[in-house]
């Protein structure tokens, strides 16, 4: 992702806001990223995808061997007592 100071985006916005049609920008202010400039087409993608929710049989048998192979990252481990213990902790 490109990334521009606010400054460089104030005086190029034309240049700037064409661009953003093919890749998102991210603008910085104090060398911070603040604000990613994007299309109204893949902030719309991206809404779409916020929230959706699917029946089982709306899957593919591709996304459910997917969902069947996947595994935790291994820091996902820690949490692993949470399942063998009761209530948190109780035995």
């Amino acid at each position: 992702m490109q990334r521009v100071t606010s400054r460089e985006f104030q005086r190029n916005f034309d240049r700037f806001q064409d661009e953003a049609l093919l890749s998102p920008i991210s603008i910085t202010h104090n060398g911070t990223e603040r604000l990613v400039l994007l299309s109204v087409d893949e902030f719309e993608r991206l809404k779409q995808r916020d929230r959706q929710a699917l029946a089982v049989e709306e899957l593919s048998d591709a996304e459910i061997e997917a969902i069947r192979a996947a595994e935790p990252p291994v820091e996902a481990a820690r949490y692993d007592d949470e399942l063998t213990s009761r209530h948190g902790g109780d035995t």
